[in-house]
């Protein structure tokens, strides 16, 4: 550990996580609060992926998909909820440096891949509401492989270069992260060397990532759109829809949370205005997630009526 701060020109060798709050009596409560949380997501998500795997009327494209956005949530809340846990209950909450960038790393993955993930839905959705006669031939397993492999491939690269330019900086001041976790731009404001290069690869990066990723949903939604004004039956509008609801709601969720998170203000609560935002964002999503979608599908109800009566039987 001491081998890789020197090489990186940093004197650090831990960081010191904040946490969300400074006020004692708060603690109890929020550990409650968040290992609830953490506990729904991941029986949630492990739930939810076990269904799809157990029954063969699932093994359809819109569901691989949804089985690997349940695989990134439990991933993703894997990375910093245990380590968030564990600052409610100790007085200093520390985490060495290499273990900060190894969660840096982890958590630019799954965020990046899940940008990707949700573009592919999107367009699943597209090609099977716009040209159902051709959805097989369009989406089959080859193709939906493929697409997952570029989503994990893109997360995986967007990692490496957050990451890649994070460890080139030197830390050698103050190494209090006011953040529950190791995020880009509270672990910039801690450098105590020139960061124009950082801010300049996570605007390009990001920038690229939801601008791909929202014109794609973006299009997709919009000929999904106009598909939909030209039905003559209202049950076709009302299949759409309902095949189409959780998805919007989800973006919705993920991207809203997540740029509300990284708009900066110059109020004195903003620092507390972006944790709220990314708590929603990286707490709240994956829990919801597996819940927005078993709620609002018959196929995903039926699934589970049919593995409950197996092992009850």
């Amino acid at each position: 550990m001491k081998q890789m701060a020197v090489e990186n020109g940093s004197s650090v060798m831990e960081f010191i996580l904040m946490g969300l709050t400074d006020q004692p009596e708060l603690q109890l409560p929020l550990l409650l609060l968040f290992l609830v949380n953490y506990i729904i997501t991941v029986v949630g998500n492990l739930s939810l992926m076990n269904l799809i795997y157990l029954n063969p009327h699932l093994h359809t494209p819109m569901y691989f998909f949804l089985f690997n956005l349940s695989f990134i949530d439990f991933c993703y809340s894997c990375v910093f909820t245990p380590k968030l846990l564990m600052g409610f209950t100790s007085e200093r909450n520390t985490i060495s440096y290499p273990g900060c960038m190894t969660q840096l790393f982890f958590f630019c993955f799954f965020v990046n891949s899940e940008c990707y993930v949700l573009t592919a839905m999107a367009y699943d959705r597209y090609v099977a509401i716009c040209q159902p006669l051709q959805y097989i031939v369009i989406m089959p397993p080859r193709t939906c492989s493929l697409l997952m492999f570029g989503s994990y491939l893109m997360g995986f690269t967007g990692a490496m270069v957050h990451t890649g330019c994070m460890i080139r900086l030197s830390f050698c001041d103050s190494n209090i992260i006011h953040h529950y976790m190791c995020d880009i731009f509270p672990l910039l404001q801690l450098s105590c060397s020139s960061i124009y290069i950082n801010e300049l690869v996570s605007s390009v990066v990001v920038s690229t990532v939801i601008f791909l990723s929202s014109l794609i949903i973006l299009i997709s939604y919009v000929l999904i759109l106009f598909n939909v004004i030209h039905m003559s039956t209202g049950k076709g509008w009302s299949k759409a829809m309902s095949t189409c609801g959780s998805h919007i709601i989800t973006v919705g969720l993920f991207y809203g949370s997540g740029l509300l998170t990284h708009i900066k203000t110059s109020s004195a609560g903003s620092e507390a205005q972006e944790k709220f935002f990314s708590v929603v964002n990286t707490l709240m999503v994956p829990t919801l997630n597996p819940l927005i979608y078993s709620l609002r599908n018959k196929d995903v109800k039926l699934a589970l009526k049919r593995t409950l009566k197996r092992i009850s039987d």
